[in-house]
């Protein structure tokens, strides 16, 4: 069975349709490894509209068990070229219907190709820091992962951040 999806009419953005959602891990969906307070229940509501698929260098080597038991897709990237692995992975999703979040420059690909694909880019900092390139390459930046995914589950609050 197909899920619904989630859709929102941005004024002077356009009309988005989230299908997917793309997500780093380390720094973005967790701080120090270990999942934010919160998160894990933001991607269960969310599975339940949309495909969720995290990829990640998995700097700590947590995220495995971290996410273990979550209705997600999770990839763990093996050698060089995190940023093209990850662009890659998000061009195979169809960006236009993704919502994409990272913090690191080896996300600023997969940000950028969504953004530009006229889906939702994401830029998050959990703490962490996050990337100049990043940030640029995003539709939007928030603080915090539990603000980010709130921003999918209550749609008027992307829609007021990116009409026109």
């Amino acid at each position: 069975m197909k899920k619904p999806g989630i859709k929102i009419d941005i004024p002077g953005f356009g009309k988005v349709q989230i299908d997917a959602i793309l997500s780093d891990y380390t720094g973005t969906l967790a701080f120090s490894g270990k999942l934010v307070t919160g998160v894990k229940d933001r991607l269960l509501r969310l599975a339940e509209l949309v495909d969720i698929h995290v990829v990640t260098a998995d700097s700590f080597g947590t995220a495995q068990e971290e996410l273990k038991g979550l209705p997600i897709v999770w990839k763990r990237l093996e050698g060089e070229n995190e940023d093209v692995q990850k662009r890659r992975y998000a061009v195979g999703l169809n960006p236009r219907y993704v919502a994409s979040f990272g913090n690191g420059n080896n996300d600023r690909l997969h940000l950028k190709v969504v953004k530009e694909a006229g889906g939702v880019a994401i830029a998050v900092e959990n703490g962490e820091g996050c990337a100049l390139e990043a940030i640029l390459n995003a539709s939007v930046f928030v603080v915090g992962a539990v603000n980010a995914f709130d921003l999918l589950l209550d749609p008027t609050r992307l829609r007021a951040t990116l009409r026109f």
